[in-house]
Protein backbone atom coordinates (compact mmCIF):
# COMPACT_ATOMS: atom_id res chain seq x y z
CA UNK A 1 0.00 0.00 0.00
CA UNK A 2 2.96 2.29 0.59
CA UNK A 3 3.96 1.72 -3.03
CA UNK A 4 0.48 2.71 -4.21
CA UNK A 5 0.74 5.88 -2.16
CA UNK A 6 4.18 6.65 -3.60
CA UNK A 7 2.90 5.96 -7.10
CA UNK A 8 0.07 8.47 -6.73
CA UNK A 9 2.49 11.03 -5.26
CA UNK A 10 4.81 10.44 -8.23
CA UNK A 11 1.98 10.91 -10.71
CA UNK A 12 0.98 14.17 -9.00
CA UNK A 13 4.56 15.48 -9.16
CA UNK A 14 4.89 14.27 -12.74
CA UNK A 15 1.70 16.09 -13.72
CA UNK A 16 3.38 19.38 -12.74
CA UNK A 17 6.42 18.54 -14.85
CA UNK A 18 4.11 17.54 -17.71
CA UNK A 19 2.26 20.87 -17.67
CA UNK A 20 5.55 22.78 -17.91
CA UNK A 21 6.98 20.37 -20.48
CA UNK A 22 3.97 20.95 -22.75
CA UNK A 23 5.05 24.57 -23.20
CA UNK A 24 8.58 23.53 -24.15
CA UNK A 25 7.41 20.94 -26.65
CA UNK A 26 4.73 23.16 -28.25
CA UNK A 27 7.13 26.04 -28.85
CA UNK A 28 9.83 23.71 -30.16
CA UNK A 29 7.33 22.01 -32.46
CA UNK A 30 6.37 25.35 -34.01
CA UNK A 31 9.61 27.34 -34.28
CA UNK A 32 12.33 24.88 -33.13
CA UNK A 33 13.22 27.06 -30.14
CA UNK A 34 14.05 25.85 -26.63
CA UNK A 35 12.41 28.57 -24.56
CA UNK A 36 14.48 28.46 -21.38
CA UNK A 37 12.47 31.40 -20.00
CA UNK A 38 9.51 29.04 -19.71
CA UNK A 39 10.48 27.94 -16.20
CA UNK A 40 10.34 31.56 -15.09
CA UNK A 41 6.83 31.96 -16.49
CA UNK A 42 6.01 29.02 -14.21
CA UNK A 43 7.48 31.03 -11.32
CA UNK A 44 5.42 34.10 -12.26
CA UNK A 45 2.29 31.97 -12.31
CA UNK A 46 3.00 30.80 -8.76
CA UNK A 47 3.36 34.40 -7.53
CA UNK A 48 0.30 35.62 -9.42
CA UNK A 49 -1.73 32.85 -7.80
CA UNK A 50 -0.19 33.71 -4.41
CA UNK A 51 -1.21 37.37 -4.67
CA UNK A 52 -4.67 36.43 -5.95
CA UNK A 53 -5.22 34.19 -2.90
CA UNK A 54 -3.64 36.38 -0.20
CA UNK A 55 -4.50 39.92 -1.35
CA UNK A 56 -7.67 39.43 -3.36
CA UNK A 57 -8.95 36.55 -1.19
CA UNK A 58 -9.69 34.27 -4.14
CA UNK A 59 -10.13 30.52 -4.02
CA UNK A 60 -7.88 28.02 -5.76
CA UNK A 61 -9.79 27.81 -9.07
CA UNK A 62 -10.19 31.62 -9.57
CA UNK A 63 -6.50 32.10 -8.70
CA UNK A 64 -5.60 29.35 -11.18
CA UNK A 65 -7.60 31.04 -13.95
CA UNK A 66 -6.11 34.48 -13.19
CA UNK A 67 -2.58 33.03 -13.28
CA UNK A 68 -3.26 31.29 -16.60
CA UNK A 69 -4.65 34.45 -18.22
CA UNK A 70 -1.84 36.73 -17.02
CA UNK A 71 0.87 34.21 -17.90
CA UNK A 72 -0.58 33.75 -21.39
CA UNK A 73 -0.29 37.52 -21.93
CA UNK A 74 3.27 37.49 -20.57
CA UNK A 75 4.13 34.63 -22.91
CA UNK A 76 2.87 36.54 -25.94
CA UNK A 77 4.81 39.64 -24.88
CA UNK A 78 8.01 37.61 -24.51
CA UNK A 79 7.53 36.11 -27.97
CA UNK A 80 6.82 39.44 -29.67
CA UNK A 81 9.60 41.38 -27.92
CA UNK A 82 12.42 38.82 -27.63
CA UNK A 83 11.91 36.06 -30.20
CA UNK A 84 9.97 37.39 -33.18
CA UNK A 85 12.92 39.17 -34.76
CA UNK A 86 15.16 36.11 -34.33
CA UNK A 87 13.10 33.60 -36.32
CA UNK A 88 15.57 33.67 -39.20
CA UNK A 89 18.61 33.98 -36.94
CA UNK A 90 20.92 31.13 -35.96
CA UNK A 91 19.79 28.62 -33.33
CA UNK A 92 22.51 29.75 -30.94
CA UNK A 93 21.33 33.39 -31.12
CA UNK A 94 17.76 32.41 -30.20
CA UNK A 95 18.98 30.09 -27.44
CA UNK A 96 21.21 32.80 -25.94
CA UNK A 97 18.30 35.24 -26.03
CA UNK A 98 16.07 32.72 -24.23
CA UNK A 99 18.65 32.36 -21.44
CA UNK A 100 18.91 36.15 -21.22
CA UNK A 101 15.13 36.52 -20.94
CA UNK A 102 15.17 33.92 -18.17
CA UNK A 103 17.72 35.89 -16.12
CA UNK A 104 15.86 39.13 -16.82
CA UNK A 105 12.59 37.75 -15.41
CA UNK A 106 14.27 36.23 -12.35
CA UNK A 107 16.25 39.29 -11.30
CA UNK A 108 13.51 41.75 -12.15
CA UNK A 109 11.35 39.80 -9.72
CA UNK A 110 14.10 39.87 -7.11
CA UNK A 111 14.59 43.62 -7.63
CA UNK A 112 10.93 44.43 -6.97
CA UNK A 113 10.16 42.01 -4.11
CA UNK A 114 13.47 40.56 -2.91
CA UNK A 115 14.60 36.94 -2.83
CA UNK A 116 12.79 35.99 0.37
CA UNK A 117 10.65 32.86 -0.03
CA UNK A 118 6.90 33.06 0.54
CA UNK A 119 4.72 30.53 2.32
CA UNK A 120 1.81 29.56 0.08
CA UNK A 121 -1.55 29.66 1.87
CA UNK A 122 -3.53 26.47 2.33
CA UNK A 123 -6.52 26.75 0.01
CA UNK A 124 -7.23 23.07 -0.64
CA UNK A 125 -8.81 20.63 1.84
CA UNK A 126 -6.35 18.45 3.76
CA UNK A 127 -8.13 15.18 4.40
CA UNK A 128 -6.96 11.61 3.94
CA UNK A 129 -8.83 9.31 1.58
CA UNK A 130 -8.44 5.55 1.89
CA UNK A 131 -7.88 3.94 -1.51
CA UNK A 132 -7.25 0.17 -1.47
CA UNK A 133 -5.73 0.47 1.99
CA UNK A 134 -3.47 3.44 1.19
CA UNK A 135 -4.08 6.84 2.79
CA UNK A 136 -3.98 9.43 0.00
CA UNK A 137 -4.19 13.15 0.68
CA UNK A 138 -7.26 14.73 -0.93
CA UNK A 139 -5.05 17.63 -2.08
CA UNK A 140 -3.01 15.20 -4.18
CA UNK A 141 -6.13 13.80 -5.82
CA UNK A 142 -7.54 17.26 -6.51
CA UNK A 143 -4.29 18.48 -8.09
CA UNK A 144 -4.13 15.38 -10.28
CA UNK A 145 -7.74 15.84 -11.44
CA UNK A 146 -7.17 19.52 -12.30
CA UNK A 147 -4.02 18.65 -14.26
CA UNK A 148 -5.76 15.91 -16.24
CA UNK A 149 -8.61 18.30 -17.10
CA UNK A 150 -6.09 20.87 -18.40
CA UNK A 151 -4.35 18.22 -20.52
CA UNK A 152 -7.66 17.05 -21.99
CA UNK A 153 -8.53 20.69 -22.74
CA UNK A 154 -5.19 21.13 -24.53
CA UNK A 155 -5.80 18.02 -26.63
CA UNK A 156 -9.23 19.39 -27.57
CA UNK A 157 -7.73 22.76 -28.58
CA UNK A 158 -4.98 21.17 -30.67
CA UNK A 159 -7.14 18.63 -32.49
CA UNK A 160 -10.63 20.15 -32.63
CA UNK A 161 -10.28 23.94 -32.98
CA UNK A 162 -9.27 26.23 -35.82
CA UNK A 163 -6.23 27.59 -33.98
CA UNK A 164 -5.16 24.02 -33.18
CA UNK A 165 -5.30 23.06 -36.85
CA UNK A 166 -3.28 26.18 -37.67
CA UNK A 167 -0.68 25.23 -35.05
CA UNK A 168 -0.31 21.75 -36.53
CA UNK A 169 -0.04 23.18 -40.04
CA UNK A 170 2.65 25.69 -39.05
CA UNK A 171 4.51 22.97 -37.18
CA UNK A 172 4.51 20.80 -40.30
CA UNK A 173 5.46 23.51 -42.83
CA UNK A 174 5.28 27.21 -41.97
CA UNK A 175 5.78 28.41 -45.56
CA UNK A 176 3.04 26.16 -46.92
CA UNK A 177 0.73 27.25 -44.09
CA UNK A 178 1.37 30.89 -44.98
CA UNK A 179 0.48 30.19 -48.61
CA UNK A 180 -2.80 28.62 -47.44
CA UNK A 181 -3.78 31.86 -45.71
CA UNK A 182 -2.77 31.00 -42.14
CA UNK A 183 -1.44 33.92 -40.11
CA UNK A 184 1.82 32.36 -38.92
CA UNK A 185 2.69 35.22 -36.53
CA UNK A 186 -0.64 34.98 -34.70
CA UNK A 187 -0.37 31.20 -34.59
CA UNK A 188 3.07 31.36 -32.98
CA UNK A 189 1.79 33.93 -30.45
CA UNK A 190 -1.16 31.66 -29.65
CA UNK A 191 1.25 28.77 -29.10
CA UNK A 192 3.26 30.83 -26.61
CA UNK A 193 0.03 31.94 -24.93
CA UNK A 194 -1.27 28.39 -24.47
CA UNK A 195 2.09 27.03 -23.30
CA UNK A 196 2.55 29.92 -20.85
CA UNK A 197 -0.98 29.50 -19.50
CA UNK A 198 -0.22 25.85 -18.70
CA UNK A 199 3.05 26.90 -17.02
CA UNK A 200 1.12 29.46 -14.94
CA UNK A 201 -1.34 26.77 -13.88
CA UNK A 202 1.58 24.51 -12.95
CA UNK A 203 2.99 27.34 -10.79
CA UNK A 204 -0.22 27.66 -8.76
CA UNK A 205 -0.47 23.88 -8.40
CA UNK A 206 3.20 23.65 -7.35
CA UNK A 207 2.76 26.39 -4.74
CA UNK A 208 -0.33 24.72 -3.31
CA UNK A 209 1.41 21.35 -3.20
CA UNK A 210 4.83 22.38 -1.79
CA UNK A 211 3.71 25.56 0.09
CA UNK A 212 6.93 27.47 -0.66
CA UNK A 213 7.78 29.75 -3.57
CA UNK A 214 10.65 32.12 -4.41
CA UNK A 215 11.89 34.06 -7.48
CA UNK A 216 14.38 31.33 -8.44
CA UNK A 217 11.97 28.44 -8.02
CA UNK A 218 11.51 28.03 -11.78
CA UNK A 219 15.10 27.01 -12.53
CA UNK A 220 15.15 23.37 -11.40
CA UNK A 221 11.52 22.45 -12.29
CA UNK A 222 12.06 24.15 -15.64
CA UNK A 223 15.14 22.04 -16.35
CA UNK A 224 13.36 18.87 -15.23
CA UNK A 225 10.37 19.69 -17.44
CA UNK A 226 12.77 20.15 -20.34
CA UNK A 227 14.20 16.70 -19.56
CA UNK A 228 10.63 15.34 -19.50
CA UNK A 229 10.01 16.87 -22.94
CA UNK A 230 13.22 15.31 -24.30
CA UNK A 231 12.35 11.97 -22.69
CA UNK A 232 8.94 11.90 -24.36
CA UNK A 233 10.24 13.25 -27.66
CA UNK A 234 10.43 17.02 -27.86
CA UNK A 235 7.81 18.33 -30.26
CA UNK A 236 5.35 15.59 -29.26
CA UNK A 237 2.49 16.66 -26.97
CA UNK A 238 1.64 13.11 -25.80
CA UNK A 239 5.37 12.55 -25.30
CA UNK A 240 5.64 15.58 -23.00
CA UNK A 241 2.75 14.28 -20.90
CA UNK A 242 4.17 10.76 -20.61
CA UNK A 243 7.70 12.06 -20.02
CA UNK A 244 6.50 14.26 -17.16
CA UNK A 245 4.67 11.40 -15.47
CA UNK A 246 7.63 9.02 -15.86
CA UNK A 247 10.06 11.57 -14.43
CA UNK A 248 7.80 12.31 -11.45
CA UNK A 249 7.34 8.61 -10.66
CA UNK A 250 11.08 7.89 -10.92
CA UNK A 251 11.93 10.80 -8.61
CA UNK A 252 9.39 9.65 -6.04
CA UNK A 253 10.66 6.05 -6.16
CA UNK A 254 14.27 7.21 -5.74
CA UNK A 255 13.22 9.15 -2.63
CA UNK A 256 11.09 6.26 -1.32
CA UNK A 257 13.96 3.75 -1.41
CA UNK A 258 16.19 6.04 0.66
CA UNK A 259 18.12 8.02 -1.95
CA UNK A 260 16.33 11.36 -1.57
CA UNK A 261 19.59 13.28 -2.05
CA UNK A 262 19.87 11.72 -5.51
CA UNK A 263 16.36 12.56 -6.76
CA UNK A 264 17.52 15.64 -8.71
CA UNK A 265 20.50 13.76 -10.12
CA UNK A 266 18.17 10.99 -11.31
CA UNK A 267 16.53 13.37 -13.78
CA UNK A 268 19.87 14.21 -15.40
CA UNK A 269 20.92 10.56 -15.48
CA UNK A 270 17.70 9.90 -17.42
CA UNK A 271 18.58 12.75 -19.81
CA UNK A 272 22.04 11.27 -20.48
CA UNK A 273 20.63 7.78 -21.03
CA UNK A 274 17.85 8.91 -23.37
CA UNK A 275 20.31 10.97 -25.44
CA UNK A 276 22.60 7.95 -25.75
CA UNK A 277 20.02 5.22 -26.31
CA UNK A 278 17.15 7.01 -28.04
CA UNK A 279 17.94 10.64 -28.94
CA UNK A 280 14.50 11.19 -30.53
CA UNK A 281 12.73 10.30 -27.27
CA UNK A 282 9.99 7.77 -26.58
CA UNK A 283 7.45 9.29 -28.99
CA UNK A 284 9.84 11.13 -31.29
CA UNK A 285 10.81 10.10 -34.78
CA UNK A 286 14.21 10.30 -36.41
CA UNK A 287 14.01 12.81 -39.27
CA UNK A 288 16.50 12.78 -42.09
CA UNK A 289 17.69 16.15 -43.27
CA UNK A 290 19.33 16.94 -46.57
CA UNK A 291 22.66 18.67 -46.20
Amino acid sequence: MDWLQQLINGISLGSIYALIALGYTMVYGIIKLINFAHGDVFMLGAFIGFFAITRWEMGFIPALIIAMVVCSIIGMIIERVAYKRLRNATRIAALTTAIGVSFLIEYTMIFFRGATPEAYPQVLPQTNINILGANINSQTIFILVVTIILMILLQFIVHKTKIGKAMRAVSHDADAARLMGINVDNTISATFAIGSALAGAAGVIFGSYYTRIDPLMGVLPGLKAFIAAVLGGIGSIPGAMVGGFILGIIETIVSAIGFSLWRDAAAFVILILILILRPAGLFGKNIREKV
